[in-house]
């Protein structure tokens, strides 16, 4: 028993190690049945026109993209395969690159062209100022997209002058910035919205959920697995469920197994 109390934690690091190893290695396959909030995010775009815009707000940055980089991805090959306008922007300095690579690189692969067939409005500092200015003119609030280009006269902002006009917006965040946009975006100007976070933010959302401010909302690299299948495009996110599955179980069991420890000691220190 005193073995055990005192087991070398270098063990324990080795036993995470092969469970996020082993799974990785041998592929196993998990099914992934997608969540209502998920589906309510998915029901929608899937429900839009031809033609229609999106808008995805990347705000998030290296620190977060495990769990949010998957969702974008997802996202975008939504959009591009149902030839939808994708409006991408963020409000995170450090998004900006990982936001252009996910748009540009998903938009190759359907043979989108920017400006044409969507438009990558880059980095504006302001957050709360910046939602403001885009429900009035968005034009205003980005004269120029990333590339320099100038927004006005732009395709892919055809029929686009301000938020109102924009037919679903998602927020993908690792901070409290959602609450900017549901706010000063979505009460304001009245456009549906829906919220990608971090697992750890998903219990923040059900509130804005009951009271209909959010469409629906992705948490997590599960959340971002449940949009993969839905859409039939199983990625990153899809191949994480079996490592992060295994861990988690493995987690429970050093629980359980040192509460054990504990008791059958006599709860000695």
């Amino acid at each position: 028993m005193e073995k055990l109390l005192k087991i070398d934690r270098r063990i324990i690091f080795v036993l995470v190690a092969l469970a996020v190893t082993i799974p990785l290695l041998f592929r196993f396959k998990m099914a992934v049945p997608p969540t209502k909030h998920v589906k309510s995010m998915y029901d929608k775009i899937d429900s839009l026109p031809k033609g229609s815009h999106v808008l995805i707000s990347f705000d998030y940055d290296p620190s977060s993209k495990e769990e949010l980089q998957p969702m974008a991805l997802a996202l975008l090959h939504h959009c591009f395969k149902k030839d939808i306008k994708v409006i991408g922007m963020t409000l995170y300095p450090a998004g900006t690159g990982l936001a252009e690579k996910a748009i540009k690189e998903t938009g190759k692969e359907y043979g989108k062209k920017s400006g044409k067939d969507y438009a990558f409005l880059g980095f504006k500092a302001g957050s709360s100022l910046v939602i403001l200015n885009m429900g009035e003119d968005i034009y205003s609030a980005f004269q120029e997209d990333f590339y320099g280009k100038k927004t006005a006269g732009m395709l892919a902002l055809k029929g686009v002058s301000s938020l109102r006009e924009i037919d679903y917006a998602v927020n993908l965040t690792a901070g409290g910035i959602y609450e900017a946009w549901i706010v000063y975006g979505r009460e304001k100007y009245h456009f549906d919205l829906g919220v990608g976070c971090t697992a750890v933010m998903g219990p923040e959302m059900y509130p804005f959920i009951q009271s209909n401010q959010l469409t629906g909302f992705m948490g997590g690299l599960k959340g971002a697995a449940e949009y993969e299948t839905l859409i039939d495009h199983k990625d990153r996110a899809a191949a994480g469920m079996s490592p992060q599955s295994v861990v988690h179980v493995l987690v429970v069991c050093f629980i359980l197994f040192g509460n054990f420890l504990y008791f059958a000691s006599g709860r000695k220190q």
